[in-house]
């Protein structure tokens, strides 16, 4: 062991005690913790007693948490389990390991050491702050890269001697990822690892990165951190998540995130209303088309009729004789009418009036023009 200078800087001097500034650790409930206390001094002292004192508060009463005397280390109270004397006697080091460290925990944790034919005793305190548990499972996308943390917490006084991470699964076998050793300048990993470490050694930070995710890469990997011979584990259990494919974006399909709600509800309005006025749309085509079919077939019986049945005066015209003197009816459909019947479907019959055509006065020189009636026709002569 090494023991340096004792300097004034670093302590305060009571009567009977030597006092060293308190420090302050933070773990996460579950975690252990590694409490330092080395006295550090020029002359060959041998430790006779070690006391651990508790204090959860300024006014709560310390409890004791391990004391060693005469050879022998002994956890008390709730403590039992849960602590170890780590630290090197012959060194001046008291240090002390805290595992499983629950929330209770959290307060003030004070070392005593004294020595052999001496009355100085040598005081340090740790202020400890814990905080929730933290994740044992970690997420990783493949293809991505992440991280697996392993920190002992402590106070910097104890190193890290070796580290090694492993990997397991199930109905698998073991594999060792990476092994370091403080003999070792660079760590060593396997040839199909794909690890890196990155944390400060010197801090008890054993981190390592996991690169190119694989769906083959979920299972448990075990962080041993060994300080001589005593050995903090930590596990971490990695879930591994497919990437799911990229889908196109459409206009379609950003259309119902664009819709706010007022626009929702007026195009179901719209919608709704549409559906309801339809029958009435639909009665009210049909009955006009029914007004239509029956008006146009009356309008054309009743024009036949009027062709059918002629004046008698028109009757006579017809049949009788130009010689008669009767006027000629003719019934003439125009070009007027069957544009007027393509467009209303309605037939009406358009009379014309034929005068009968009389021989002139040209035609007929040897007339004498006395013998003309009132109106142009000549006057039958009398027989002698």
């Amino acid at each position: 062991c090494l023991l340096l200078p004792l300097t004034p800087i670093d302590y305060s001097l009571g009567l009977n005690d030597l006092i060293v500034p308190s420090l302050e650790l933070t773990v996460h409930v579950g975690d252990s913790a590694l409490l330092g206390c080395v006295f550090q001094s020029p002359e060959e002292k041998r430790v006779a007693k070690v006391d651990w004192m508790f204090s959860p508060g300024e006014h709560a009463k310390d409890d004791y948490v391990l004391y060693y005397y005469a050879n022998l280390s002994v956890p008390v109270g709730r403590f039992q389990n849960r602590v170890r004397l780590v630290g090197d006697l012959s060194c001046n080091d008291g240090s002390l390991l805290l595992q499983n460290v629950e929330e209770a925990d959290q307060g003030t944790y004070t070392c005593e050491i004294r020595f052999e034919m001496e009355s100085l005793v040598f005081k340090k305190e740790v202020v400890l702050h814990v905080l929730p548990e933290e994740t044992k499972e970690l997420m990783a996308h493949v293809g991505d890269s992440t991280q697996l943390g392993c920190v002992l917490q402590s106070t910097g006084e104890k190193r890290m001697t070796k580290v090694d991470w492993t990997f397991s699964r199930e109905h698998a076998k073991e594999e060792v990822l990476l092994h370091y050793s403080s003999k070792l300048s660079v760590p060593v990993r396997s040839p199909r690892s794909r690890v890196t470490l990155v944390g400060d050694v010197a801090r008890n930070d054993a981190s390592i990165v996991l690169h190119g995710v694989r769906e083959s890469d979920r299972g448990s990997y075990t962080c041993s951190i060994h300080l001589g011979d005593l050995t903090f584990k930590k596990t971490t259990v990695l879930h591994v998540i497919l990437k799911e494919p990229r889908t196109l974006v459409t206009p379609a399909a950003l259309r119902p995130e664009l819709l706010g709600g007022n626009q929702l509800v007026i195009i179901v309005g719209i919608v709704c209303g549409t559906i309801l006025l339809l029958p009435v749309l639909i009665l009210i085509v049909k009955k006009t088309h029914r007004n239509k079919s029956s008006g146009a077939p009356t309008t054309l019986v009743k024009s036949l009729e009027n062709i059918q049945k002629p004046d008698p005066e028109v009757r006579e015209g017809l049949y009788g004789s130009a010689a008669g003197g009767k006027h000629v009816y003719s019934s003439i459909t125009t070009r007027e009418l069957i544009e007027e019947e393509d467009s209303s479907g309605r037939a009406e019959a358009t009379y014309m009036t034929m005068h009968p055509v009389w021989p002139s006065l040209r035609s007929a020189p040897n007339s004498p023009p006395g013998e003309k009636s009132a109106g142009g026709i000549p006057t039958p002569k009398s027989a002698f």
